[in-house]
């Protein structure tokens, strides 16, 4: 096993979007993808980033990475990781990449005193929840996700007080 995670590089602003197709495609959300790899390199590769991507190389190839930023939890006062995306190639999973990802950014949360590692999964998709709740992961089902996107942004941005 040669299994190597480290920070994603300016010059794989491609690689990521890549993967970020791969994992739409995964969830059937390929419609949704508008990402460009000048966005994603835009996002990455700052001076101060807000956006961070951990790769994982399976034997000197890309296998998948985890996509994250920093939150805050204003019930503990202290930030933490939310994790955007998580994947793995789907001919290296079961390898324990992607519980080396999940450990890595624990890792990374314990390092800075940071208060939890966070994420969502699809309700559907048994086989991550699975494989979340394998290593301790709680299932938030009392939690609703809430988005305001596309024309419904746009609308609630022209609300007057």
């Amino acid at each position: 096993m040669n299994l190597v995670i480290r920070r994603a590089r300016p010059d794989e602003a491609g690689v990521v979007l890549s993967l970020i197709k791969e994992l739409a495609d995964y969830e059937k959300l390929s419609h949704e993808v508008e990402a460009t790899e000048a966005m994603i390199a835009a996002a990455l590769f700052t001076d101060n980033p807000r956006l961070f991507c951990d790769v994982a190389e399976w034997n000197g190839e890309v296998a998948g990475f985890a996509v994250w930023f920093v939150n805050f939890s204003t019930f503990s006062g202290r930030s933490g990781i939310y994790l955007e995306d998580l994947f793995v190639r789907p001919a290296v999973r079961g390898k324990g990449i992607g519980k080396a990802l999940l450990s890595h950014l624990a890792k990374e949360c314990v390092a800075n005193n940071w208060s939890r590692l966070q994420w969502s999964v699809l309700d559907w998709n048994e086989p991550s929840i699975a494989f979340y709740k394998s290593f301790g992961a709680v299932l938030m089902d009392e939690w609703t996700i809430c988005k305001v996107a596309g024309p419904a942004l746009s609308a609630l941005a022209q609300e007057q007080r």
